[in-house]
């Protein structure tokens, strides 16, 4: 597999929830058990509750479209941060999430820093979160637009229908990840956004994010932004 995270569009996401038995897991469960007493040790906030991981993707083209096919099942989120900080060991398996990249009036895409509180505290990405059950649907329909939508309000309190959302998305491969985005147009510009979502922030009891900001489209050299993330921002910088 390439290091280098590979950017495919797509037309729609179709995701579906699947009965999977996780052998990995299984062998692994003492060691990750251990990782993770280590890391509430350090981080007490951590919290283990259910998410959802994908044991199949697939893009499919069909009469010109393409549809990018998951099949998501779930698991603990220990098994999931073991899994990921022990070197995404079990490859079979990936880490498939939805974001919205909220693109300002000038040109900018909002990004949030990672709070203390957060197993990736002081990195830096679009709002967005590992899928829960609380995503699954009528028919066992993993909604990852309606992830999205989600945890853009939870994160930033904006609502995703104050933006125009872009057709399609692009969808990055990057490893064990795979980062669904949607470009959504917002009607401000950067330093208006930037503005509201430290008013949402600093108004949150327990807020998810210590900040936000408003980065350029093209190519950012950050230890902080994950190597997707970097990927999409240079992508993006044909669209401006």
């Amino acid at each position: 597999m390439s290091d280098a995270p590979r950017i495919v569009e797509v037309d729609r996401l179709d995701c579906r929830l699947v009965a999977h038995h996780w052998a990995y897991a299984e062998a692994a469960a003492e060691e990750m058990d251990r990782h993770w007493a280590e890391r509430v040790a350090h981080n007490p906030t951590l919290y283990d509750g259910p998410v959802l991981l994908a044991c199949r993707a697939e893009v499919v083209e069909d009469a010109g479209h393409r549809t990018l096919k998951l099949d998501a099942f779930e698991t603990r989120f220990s098994y999931f941060l073991g899994w990921r900080e022990l070197g995404w060991r079990d490859t079979s398996v990936f880490n498939c999430f939805a974001m919205p990249a909220v693109r300002s009036s000038d040109g900018c895409y909002l990004l949030g820093e990672m709070g203390p509180g957060h197993s990736v505290a002081g990195y830096r990405y679009f709002p967005g979160g590992t899928p829960d059950p609380s995503d699954v649907i009528e028919g066992g329909v993993v909604d990852l637009e309606g992830s999205l939508v989600r945890e853009l309000l939870e994160e930033t309190g904006l609502h995703a229908t104050e933006g125009v959302a872009a057709p399609g998305w692009s969808v990055i491969f990057d490893g064990q990840r795979i980062a669904c985005l949607k470009r959504l147009d917002w009607p401000a510009p950067a330093s208006a956004i930037r503005e509201q979502v430290r008013a949402h922030i600093a108004g949150e009891p327990k807020p998810e994010l210590s900040d936000a900001h408003m980065l350029a489209p093209g190519r950012h050299a950050d230890p902080r932004l994950p190597p997707f993330m970097t990927a999409f921002l240079a992508h993006a910088a044909a669209w401006a």
